[in-house]
């Protein structure tokens, strides 16, 4: 076996150097540049909570304005049923009052005809009357049913509301303002006047 000279070792590590491969090198090793630095997780933390914390507060805000709109109309509702309750009551009690207005003229005839048939000792005009008398009655019958209810304020104190005053007279036996006559009784319907009575009222004797 031959031995290799010192010569022949040089060369073979020349060889062995020249085919051994080249190192890459690092990125950003060459041009000196530093690795890229961590984003601050802490801070971006920071400003998501802000975010979320201001969505909250805005979503809270828009609940109590819904909760306070629901509120409103809720109320408004309630108004509306009220007054649409009343007017429904107020249409059933006073829908028939033109009709019994026109009532009150053929009550007033009766009354005329039985005051005047009244008078007579005619058999004829006494049987009138008893039929007269049973109309009445049957109308009478009638308007209590639909609370249809006659004014007659003889020695009442004088009410605007309910009265109309078609003369003055002084009259010293009864206090001023008082209803002394009464040429048409007044009526009501449910409390409301559908026709006010007509009436005299006193007042103060001028010597006085």
């Amino acid at each position: 076996m031959s031995k290799q000279t010192p010569k022949d070792e040089i060369e073979v590590k020349t060889q062995k150097q020249e085919q051994a491969p080249e190192s890459e090198p690092v990125d950003g090793a060459e041009n000196g540049a530093e690795s890229p630095t961590q984003p601050d997780t802490e801070s971006d933390g920071e400003l998501s909570l802000e975010a979320a914390l201001e969505k909250l507060a805005e979503a809270e805000e828009a609940a109590h304005q819904a909760k306070d709109d629901l509120l409103r109309v809720k109320a408004e509702m309630q108004n509306l049923r009220r007054r649409t309750e009343q007017d429904i009551e107020k249409a059933h009690k006073y829908g028939q009052e033109r009709f019994s207005s026109e009532l009150l003229a053929v009550m007033d005839n009766l009354e005329r005809s039985l005051e005047a048939a009244s008078k007579h000792e005619d058999e004829a005009v006494k049987a009138i009357y008893e039929g007269v008398d049973l109309t009445l009655k049957s109308f009478t019958d009638c308007f209590s049913k639909f609370q249809i209810v006659a004014v007659d304020p003889m020695g009442e104190p004088f009410d605007p509301q309910q009265h109309q005053a078609m003369s003055i007279q002084e009259n010293p036996e009864v206090e001023p303002n008082t209803v002394v006559a009464v040429m048409q009784k007044g009526y009501t319907l449910h409390g409301r006047v559908i026709r006010p009575a007509m009436v005299m009222v006193s007042k103060e004797s001028a010597s006085d």
